[in-house]
């Protein structure tokens, strides 16, 4: 909207922003689609029969609302099952989030993972949303989590079990879908 007494400058901005807003909106439409054209399973290369099997463990999967292991030597393509999963399940449109859980700091990994209110350690000077709470209704890819502590693997386990997270320094539990 616009109040008036407009000037004619005011007008062009907020056309300009408007237009802007709705190119923004088609084009992230158009990356989302190529996204899921990108990891369908027919695009996905191996014609091994163990491979044919994990397309169908992947097709099985991806209806289910079910949590998934995937197992695999580094750089045998865990993500990219991940991904296939998640671009082939009716989370297609939310959000894939993709954690290397061997890249952070301990500390800072809870942080990333569950979110912090203001104050729970120095620099904490607003609360933050974590990356379960950015893949809220998507998926959240954990990878190397055996590369991270046991008690962290424990929190992790009270996620997947309870869905539900509490930030660093806070009391309150907040529901999630991942």
């Amino acid at each position: 909207y616009v109040s008036k007494p407009f000037k004619l400058d005011e007008i062009k901005l907020t056309l300009h922003r408007a237009l802007e807003q709705k190119r923004l909106l088609r084009e992230n439409l158009q990356f989302r689609q190529e996204l899921i054209t990108k990891y369908k399973l027919e695009n996905i290369v191996g014609r091994h029969p163990q491979m044919l099997e994990v397309y169908k463990t992947i097709a099985r999967v991806a209806e289910s609302r079910s949590t998934v292991l995937i197992t695999g030597e580094s750089g045998t393509g865990k993500e990219l099952i991940a991904r296939a999963i998640h671009f082939n399940s009716p989370r297609a449109g939310k959000p894939f989030v993709a954690v290397d859980c061997s890249a952070l700091a301990e500390t800072l990994l809870e942080s990333e993972l569950f979110g912090h209110v203001r104050g729970a350690f120095t620099g904490a000077v607003a609360n933050k949303k974590g990356l379960f709470e950015e893949a809220d209704s998507g998926t959240c890819f954990l990878d190397e989590v055996g590369d991270i502590s046991l008690a962290t693997q424990a929190k992790l386990l009270r996620v997947l079990q309870e869905h539900e997270i509490k930030r660093v320094g806070g009391t309150e539990t907040v529901k999630i879908d991942v």
